[in-house]
């Protein structure tokens, strides 16, 4: 059965056209992100595939090697392209170009919750009542 009703204004709407309400507004609290310390830039490509290595060594495989190997050369002309790309068109574009290949390197290597869900390495839906009936019985 379909929702009824219109979908709720987002907070900030409500904010921006002073109808904001705490009591009726506030949907709870808010975690708190910690900010990035250093940007990707800022790194070396070795400790930009060090971390990623670091944070992907759970699902990665052995058959993950040739993608992990271009990832790292990716970032590597990518820092060559930095300095360049700043007085050149041409440098310009390919960067964009790297920068979305560099991407999808990520997205196939897991990075992002949809790849995660698609290696099954992320939660995407509540367990069915025949599911926990199963793992009841299983344990």
């Amino acid at each position: 059965m379909a929702p009824r009703g219109r979908p709720p204004k987002p907070v900030e709407q409500h904010k921006r056209t002073g109808t904001f309400d705490a009591s009726r507004h506030n949907r709870g609290p808010l975690v708190a992100v910690a900010p990035v310390d250093q940007a990707p830039h800022e790194k070396s490509p070795a400790d930009l595939f060090t971390e990623i290595m670091d944070a992907g060594s759970a699902w990665f495989a052995r058959t993950d090697g040739i993608q992990l190997s271009m990832l790292r050369e990716s970032l590597e002309e990518r820092a060559r392209l930095v300095p360049v790309a700043e007085s050149s068109t041409e440098a310009r574009k390919q960067l964009r170009e790297l920068n979305r290949e560099i991407a999808d390197w990520l997205t196939a290597l897991g990075f992002n919750p949809t790849a995660r869900a698609r290696l099954g390495l992320a939660e995407v839906k509540a367990a069915s009542t025949l599911e926990k009936l199963q793992a009841k019985r299983d344990k």
